[in-house]
């Protein structure tokens, strides 16, 4: 099991006769990094399985296509992807919003529900198409999507006197884009706005420029 923020950086050689990729949805599409991570990596042998789980907030556009292009490039050919909903937490666009309790709860629930069925069909290499596709996905996927990586951006983050400094958003983001300087965070310019550091602040000081005011949280507890 490897996490590609903690192996991207390194040249790596993976074998396997199953291979699975696990990502959010970034902008109806795999996250760059994970894209990067497969094109850099060498891939030996065929693998008898390939396939992809992803969540996203409400849809995955056009995400299977795009994903079994880019594997293509590297001599792999997918055979399934799953695709589960779940809680909605980008909120730098206007009209990004939360999910309301409610459906956070269902989406949860369902996905729940979901799992076990998914477990056996990879256990089994089937070949399945699972997705939600949505409105306008060609759109979505290839022209917001391209606009969204050329602007992707920490410059506008910032915190308010609610900051404690506590470090916690350091921590917590997985590209170590954070530093702690004068008790206070600073973006580091090799953001994927995966929003970790907001999520995870106990006190909701950081925010995106207005974008994330009055938004909520949805807050990741420390266990």
């Amino acid at each position: 099991l490897l996490f590609i923020p903690e192996i991207s950086e390194t040249e790596q050689s993976i074998e396997g006769q199953s291979i699975g990729f696990v990502f959010p949805i970034y902008s109806w599409a795999a996250p760059q990094v994970v894209e990067d991570f497969i094109l850099k990596t060498q891939w030996s042998g065929t693998p008898k399985y390939v396939w992809f789980a992803c969540t996203c907030g409400d849809e995955m556009g056009k995400t299977f296509d795009t994903f079994t292009k880019t594997l293509k490039k590297v001599g792999l050919t997918l055979n399934a992807g799953f695709c589960f909903q779940m809680p909605e937490t980008y909120l730098c666009f206007p009209g990004f919003h939360l999910d309301s309790k409610e459906n956070e709860q269902a989406k949860i629930d369902a996905a729940r529900a979901k799992l076990p069925g998914v477990i056996e069909d990879i256990k089994a290499c089937k070949l399945v198409r699972d997705e939600i596709v949505g409105s306008f996905p060609r759109f979505k996927s290839f022209v917001i999507r391209h606009g969204f990586i050329k602007n992707v951006t920490d410059k506008k983050y910032h915190t308010t006197d609610a900051c404690t400094g506590c470090g916690l958003c350091a921590t917590k983001c997985p590209f170590h884009n954070i530093e702690i300087k004068n008790g206070k965070p600073e973006w580091q310019g090799h953001c994927t706005q995966c929003m970790a550091c907001y999520h995870y602040c106990p006190q909701n000081a950081i925010h995106f420029a207005t974008y994330t005011q009055n938004k909520g949280q949805y807050y990741c507890k420390e266990k």
